[in-house]
């Protein structure tokens, strides 16, 4: 009971803490860098940036298949440099709670550096601050609540992703079996004793989360 119980929720706080380090390099790095431009399409790729909120997790899953597959070139690939396919391993679910978790922490980001007052980042760069910098010192620290806030959204988001996790990563138990969806399999089963101790648990760390976020914002 122990075992069977911890270890979905185990890999699911891996696979979220990973996942989310990777969203908050690329949501810092994206947001800082879409709030100052203006170029043609940008509307387009920002609502590609954004489509995964959207998107049924059926179809992410499905895409994710179709890119990273052993079919695709993307998947050939990964197989030739590490000598297995990407599906149905840990990384495959990383890549998953990735996907879904993106738009979150590139919006909290965008927003909060858009939020910056743009006389403090040219005084700085008049004091010769470079971009590097800028971004470390000045614009981050500005932008910290938005940028707090999205990454434990992004966090909860890949904490308690399902559906394309279970297309694209699968339900192998200590691999790829997050909390998500040994709660699916503990119900199909009728094992609800299980199941409703996976929800509590999952209840418990989201209220958490939550609380976290609304602490931040205040």
């Amino acid at each position: 009971m122990t075992i069977d119980f911890w270890s979905p929720i185990k890999l699911s706080i891996e696979i979220a803490l990973v996942s989310s380090i990777v969203v908050i390099i690329l949501g810092i790095f994206l947001g800082k860098k879409m709030s100052n431009s203006k170029f043609r399409g940008k509307s387009i790729l920002e609502t590609m940036f954004l489509l995964p909120l959207v998107l049924p997790p059926s179809v992410v899953g499905f895409l994710l298949i179709v890119i990273f597959g052993r079919n695709s070139p993307v998947g050939r690939g990964i197989e030739w440099l590490f000598q297995q396919p990407i599906m149905f391993t840990w990384w495959a679910a990383v890549i998953a709670a990735i996907v879904v978790a993106f738009p979150l922490m590139y919006q909290s980001a965008k927003t909060g550096f858009q939020g910056i007052d743009k006389d403090i980042e040219d005084a700085a760069r008049v004091d010769g601050a470079g971009k590097l910098k800028l971004l470390l010192l000045i614009s981050i620290p500005l932008a910290a609540k938005s940028i707090i806030a999205g990454a434990i959204l992004s966090f909860a988001r890949a904490l308690g992703e399902f559906g394309a996790t279970l297309m694209f990563a699968g339900n192998i138990p200590g691999k790829t079996q997050t909390t998500a969806t040994a709660i699916y399999i503990a119900i199909d089963t009728g094992n609800m004793q299980l199941a409703w101790a996976w929800v509590g648990s999952m209840i418990v760390i989201s209220f958490i989360m939550l609380v976290c976020v609304q602490l931040v914002r205040d």
